[in-house]
């Protein structure tokens, strides 16, 4: 194992949930930037691998939600997701680079917001955050 790869997943198994809830909109932004760079050299087969990639981040935000204590954010949220899979999936299809740019910027203001709740002294720890991929 690489030593960025041994960084990366001490860090992961050390986050609190609002670290992990950041480091998946990193993933997520990284993908589709790197899915902008395939599309724009043609490699269809990578930028297919990156758009999959960050869905499969979306899909687990989508089900880290919970309706019943994020109410009216948690519904935003979803519909957000949803509407970036879909951007995702046309940008995918149509091999156009619009859909990835809006979807990138997306991701960083939600970065943004994120990041700037965890700096309030008064924010409410959430539950804690077990990725589905690591649940046992």
């Amino acid at each position: 194992m690489r030593t960025y790869d041994r960084f990366f997943e001490t860090e992961i198994l050390t986050a609190d949930p609002l670290s992990l809830v950041r480091l998946l909109y990193r993933g997520a932004i990284d993908s589709v930037a790197s899915a902008k760079q395939h599309l724009m050299a043609g490699r269809i087969a990578d930028r297919g691998r990156q758009i999959a990639k960050a869905q499969a981040i979306l899909d687990e935000l989508t089900r880290a939600l919970d309706p019943a204590a994020g109410g009216e954010i948690a519904r935003n949220l979803r519909e957000l997701y949803d509407y970036m899979q879909r951007q995702l999936n046309q940008a995918n299809i149509n091999q156009q680079a619009g859909p990835l740019i809006e979807v990138e910027s997306l991701l960083r203001e939600l970065l943004t917001s994120w990041s700037e709740i965890s700096k309030q002294p008064t924010a409410q720890p959430m539950k804690e955050y077990v990725p589905l991929s690591m649940a046992g």
